[in-house]
Formats: structure tokens, C-alpha cells, sequence
């Protein structure tokens, strides 16, 4: 019995640890990764190890976030998969993690780890801008961040609600950051999001609004993260991308074992294969997620990924401050930038 496809504030503790009668051991994982990632993940850890029932809850990054923090008193997750480590950042503060080291931590850069064996970066996932490819040629779409507030997208801009997406959260929080770097303080940044709020039609409220607005032409640019993009071109829809020019905030996509996790040793072992090197070159054949691991030849990898670490310029970006006033600018914004931007 799976549970992957109910709604995930729906799945109740009995759910969850109700067994399906076989006698395996559960390994119940939050993660924003979505069924393609999650399913491949299941399929092939579940061949590789009879032993264990790997469960997953599909969300986005803030509400695994969310989730996690609510059971505090009584986790029932075991596996934090998938998130900007700005988001993980917050779960250590919180103490919502344990410490573990997997396998393959020295095989990541010293920036994809977190603080105290906390969590590791997995994957590596770029914002892009996007754009619907059959109304706009390549040469027409959006090239860097300041072309979004040209006149001319007004009203065809769709963007992903920030307050349950962790991609967003880190796109503005990319441009507010980048305001304190240049000016001293946060005006520049918002001012910038308030333009690109009054050109905005609509904040989606899950991925799938957020694909229909741009396929259905309902809006045409907007910004998101390669690898969902990938995935829809694959599945036929016309959507296209460009790097922006002037850098990405190229997110560290972590893992991290839940503190008080009802299964800690098979916990363990999930995470020590997820980031082996099988493992990831699995997921950049199947899923298109760029490994963050630094010891895999360029060969070893697909022709898009050869690709993303070819155009990609990754942008200069304070993932501290993000990490201190991510919760803080996101709900100012909520307050005083969402639907205003028009004033």
C-alpha cells in the first residue's frame, strides 16, 4: 500500500506507519522533487534493497519546511529531500535536523555542506527565464533579470507563488541581496520586485497552474527552475529557457536526516545511496538533475547537463543574508509588494 499519491496534509500518523503487511521497513521522505524524481528514486533503491518500503510525500519546499517544524514533538518523516539549503539553513537553526555524515560528503565542495554534518547539497539546480517557445522566438524571450520588467510583459507574467516555493523564495531573495551589495540597503530590491509585481497576472499556487498559464499562452515569461522546465519539454510542452546573462543564484538542492526520525539506521542508508555516484548520474540521465558532486568527468553526464555547466554563470550571491532574512522578506512582501505593485 503507497500513500505517495494522497494529498500530503491528508496523510495522518496512522497512514503513514500503518504497514503493507510485507514486514519492510519504511523510509517516509519529505521532498519538493516531484514524482518523476521520486518514483525513479523509489523504484530503483526498493530493486537494490528488498528490505525497505521507501515512502514520499510530494510538497513544495516551504511546506516541507512547514511540515517538518509541526512535527517537532512527533516527527513522522524520516528523509528531508530536496530544498534550497537556505530553507535547510532554517531547519538547523530550528533544530529539525540530526547530524549525519553521508558516504559521499568529501565528494561535494565545502559550500554544499551545511553546518555540523546537518545537511549536504545533492544537486545542483539553476533558475532560468522562461518563455512559451511557440509565441516567441528564442531572440524575443527575456535574456537576464531586468529584462522581466520591460514594459512589454505587462500582464504576461506568471510567477510561482514565492511563499510555497523555494525557487522563488531564492530568485527574490537573490534580488534583494544583490540591492544590499550594490546600494547599501534593501530599496533597490524592492522596487524592483514592486515593477515586476505590477506586470505579474497571477502567483500561481502549484506548478501545475504555473505550467497550464504558460502552455495555454495565458502568460508567456517567467522564471523557474531548469530542471521542471526540462521535464516539460520532454513531455511535449512549449516551453522554453534562456540563462540570464548576468547569473543565476545557483541553488544547492540538500538532503538531511529529520531529527527524531522513526527509522534512523534505514534513514541513513537511503541518504549514503542517493548521493553515490550511480545514484546522481542516474537522476541527471532520467530527471535532469545536475550532480553536485565535483569527482564525475564531463563525459559522465548528459548532453543538457554538458550544456548548463557550459552556458550557466553563476551569480555572486549572499547565501548568508538569504538564510537571516529569507522568512522576514518573504512575508514583507506578502504584506506590502503582492497585488501592489500597481501603487
Amino acid at each position: 500500500m503507497k500513500h505517495r499519491f494522497m494529498p500530503a496534509l491528508l496523510l495522518t500518523a496512522a497512514t503513514l506507519w500503518t504497514g503493507c503487511g510485507d514486514h519492510r521497513t519504511p523510509v517516509v521522505v519529505y521532498s519538493p522533487h516531484g514524482r518523476d524524481l521520486l518514483l525513479l528514486i523509489e523504484q530503483r533503491y526498493e530493486a537494490l534493497h528488498p528490505d525497505i518500503d521507501v515512502r514520499w510525500l510530494d510538497m513544495g519546499s516551504q511546506e516541507v519546511y512547514d511540515r517538518v517544524r509541526s512535527e517537532r514533538a512527533n516527527p513522522q518523516g524520516d528523509v528531508w529531500f530536496g530544498g534550497p539549503d537556505t530553507i535547510f539553513a532554517r531547519g538547523a537553526t530550528d533544530g529539525l535536523l540530526a547530524a549525519y555524515r553521508p558516504s559521499w560528503a568529501d565528494a561535494v565542495p565545502e559550500r554544499s555542506r551545511g553546518p555540523n554534518d546537518l545537511y549536504f547539497g545533492v544537486y545542483r539546480t539553476p533558475p532560468v527565464l522562461v518563455y512559451n517557445s511557440d509565441a516567441l522566438r528564442p531572440e524575443q524571450a527575456p535574456h537576464d533579470w531586468d529584462d522581466l520588467l520591460d514594459p512589454k510583459w505587462k500582464g504576461r507574467i506568471v510567477i510561482r507563488d514565492p511563499l510555497a516555493s523555494g525557487t522563488m523564495r531564492v530568485i527574490f531573495g537573490m534580488i534583494l541581496a544583490r540591492s544590499v551589495a550594490q546600494t547599501g540597503d534593501e530599496q533597490a530590491g524592492w522596487n524592483w520586485l514592486r515593477r515586476l509585481d505590477a506586470s505579474t497576472s497571477e502567483y500561481a499556487q502549484n506548478p501545475a497552474l504555473f505550467y497550464e498559464k504558460l502552455v495555454r499562452q495565458e502568460a508567456l515569461v517567467s522564471a523557474w527552475d531548469l530542471t521542471d522546465i526540462l521535464l516539460q519539454q520532454k513531455m511535449g510542452s512549449p516551453i522554453g529557457y534562456t540563462f540570464p546573462t548576468s547569473g543565476t543564484p545557483v541553488i544547492d538542492d540538500a538532503i538531511g536526516l529529520i531529527k527524531g526520525a522513526p527509522h534512523p539506521a534505514a534513514a541513513k542508508a537511503f541518504i549514503d545511496w542517493v548521493g553515490e555516484r550511480d545514484a546522481v548520474t542516474l537522476a541527471a540521465d532520467k530527471a535532469f538533475r545536475l550532480p553536485t558532486r565535483t569527482d564525475l568527468p564531463a563525459d559522465a553526464l548528459p548532453a543538457w547537463a554538458q550544456r548548463a555547466l557550459r552556458e550557466m554563470v553563476p551569480a555572486r550571491v549572499d547565501w548568508n543574508l538569504m538564510a537571516e532574512k529569507g522568512s522576514e522578506w518573504m512575508a514583507k512582501w506578502d504584506r506590502t509588494v503582492r497585488g501592489r505593485g500597481q501603487e
